[in-house]
């Protein structure tokens, strides 16, 4: 079992930055890709970025391409995602998953419980 706890949400104005951190807890998660995905109200939840379990891969959505950057420290066991450039279509829900990296997503086998991210004009 791999338990996730997502942190670092919040309200930022447009063009703000935020960084999320997820923390893994269990013997195997650093051996997982990572990801995040997010939910905005009314929508289906979508990918946003995964990274190998050796940080040495990462694959992002288009709409977030060159604002954000996931990254992974396995001596901690977390994994964070430094969001750039923000603007109230990124409001949503975010969430980390564990999982294994399929085409271009992440078949996530465990979920955090989301943290809230809001971005005003």
């Amino acid at each position: 079992q791999v338990q996730l706890v997502e942190s670092g949400g919040g309200l930022v104005q447009a063009g703000g930055s935020l960084r999320l951190s997820c923390a893994a807890s269990g013997r195997t998660a650093s051996s997982y890709a990572m990801g995040w995905f997010r939910q905005a109200p009314g929508k289906e939840r979508e990918f946003v970025a995964r990274i190998s379990w050796s940080g040495g891969s990462t694959y992002y959505a288009d709409s977030v391409k060159g604002r954000f950057t996931i990254s992974r420290d396995n001596a901690k066991n977390t994994v964070y995602l430094q969001m750039n450039s923000l603007s109230p279509e990124d409001t949503a829900v975010y969430y980390c998953a564990a999982g294994t990296s399929v085409k271009d997503t992440l078949r996530s086998y465990y979920w955090g419980q989301g943290t809230q991210v809001t971005v005003s004009s």
